[in-house]
């Protein structure tokens, strides 16, 4: 009976060095967070002081970073003015349901254009501060489903006249 139960606590105690053989391996870092290598070796040869290594390896990371929030706080998504104003007063036919000038979004109700009889409702994101036609996305929508893909454009064309426009008056070519 002795016999066996010291084989149990035996086959534990292997078992869970297994485990953590296996877990330690699968760090990417050597046994104890080394380099894996022989001490005093790192990735790039020309690295010798440890601050240095650590700045090397922050590049490898693991599982645990997709938990930490790292991206700064004041981060913002930068907005061409001109396209965002040009596409205000493009769409002003249009009842605006939601602006955030900080992520250029503008979502507008439905519609009609003067002179038209069907129905629109856009959604604009100004996603670049440059002043280029991949800057700006329009969709727009009828009441039946998409629209026309030339309306779309005409719309996107029109907002990009009236944003070079403004441009010139302010004098900033």
């Amino acid at each position: 009976m002795a016999v066996r139960r010291q084989a149990q606590t035996w086959s534990g105690w292997l078992v869970a060095g297994a485990l953590t053989a296996s877990l330690a391996g699968c760090g990417g870092g050597g046994w104890f967070g080394g380099s894996g290598g022989a001490q005093g070796t790192s990735p790039d040869p020309t690295i010798t002081d440890g601050r240095d290594r650590e700045a090397a390896l922050a590049g490898s990371g693991t599982v645990w970073d997709l938990f930490v929030n790292a991206s700064p706080p004041d981060t913002t998504v930068e907005v061409n003015r001109y396209l965002w104003n040009a596409a205000l007063e493009v769409l002003d036919f249009l009842p605006v349901e939601t602006v955030d000038p900080f992520s250029g979004v503008i979502v507008t109700g439905f519609g009609t254009p003067p002179g038209g009889g069907r129905a629109y409702r856009a959604a604009v994101l100004v996603n670049d501060p440059a002043m280029d036609a991949r800057s700006i996305n329009v969709a727009l929508m009828t009441r039946a489903g998409p629209a026309d893909p030339a309306t779309v454009r005409a719309i996107e064309d029109a907002i990009m006249t009236r944003a070079r426009q403004l441009r010139v008056r302010d004098g900033r070519l």
